[in-house]
């Protein structure tokens, strides 16, 4: 589907939009914060299965954000219910409990992967020179059925990009995954501009 020349190219994309969304959350939590990319595939819709997306049966803090411009996207942030909330904790800088800490997830999961789908899509954007908007994100807590389900009904996205994506601060790592739902025509867009960047190197 993409050459070994492009998924790197593509994973040097998105570990720069990695590093810009690290350091707006640094400042949020006031902790130094790496986030990482070490590993993008992509699949067809045909192949998806928790294997795949490297999921267990367990719940996950999703983000959805909708992208449109130069190609449209659905992208989703997930990390397992457990780590979203952890995740909470640290960006509130309490020592509340997680069951307090339940009221402030929305809000705070929103603002994360607003701050990591937007700092990876528009590392892609200014690195493809390409335009992309964005939705305001949604936030839900989901099974992996639920999340399943959610990519086999986007109606003509028939590619799906896999980003693990680990979140590494002082007091803990977390892994995670960025999904990027493409329609044929959205990825033989990416795939043109992608190789305008490796032609320009």
């Amino acid at each position: 589907m993409l050459s070994e020349i492009q998924l790197d190219a593509l994973a040097e994309i998105f570990n720069v939009g990695a590093g810009r969304a690290a350091s707006s959350i640094s400042e949020i939590i006031h902790d130094e914060v790496k986030l990482s990319v070490p590993s993008i595939e992509f699949k067809t819709s045909a192949e998806i299965s928790p294997e795949a997306l490297s999921l267990n049966h367990g719940r996950f803090g999703t983000v959805r954000q909708d992208f449109s411009g130069s190609f449209d996207a659905v992208a989703m942030l997930l990390f397992s219910e457990d780590n979203a909330l952890e995740i909470v904790r640290d960006m509130m800088g309490s020592q509340m409990s997680l069951d307090d800490l339940a009221e402030f997830e929305q809000e705070a999961m929103c603002e994360l992967g607003n701050i990591i789908l937007n700092a990876c899509l528009s590392a892609m954007a200014d690195m493809l020179s390409i335009s992309l908007d964005s939705s305001l994100p949604d936030y839900k807590i989901a099974s992996c059925d639920d999340i399943l389900h959610a990519i086999a009904h986007n109606a003509g996205q028939d590619y799906i990009l896999v980003l693990n994506i680990v979140l590494t601060s002082a007091k803990r790592q977390t892994e995670g995954q960025l999904i990027l739902l493409l329609s044929s025509a959205s990825l033989t867009n990416l795939i043109q501009h992608i190789d305008g960047l490796v032609s320009g190197i």
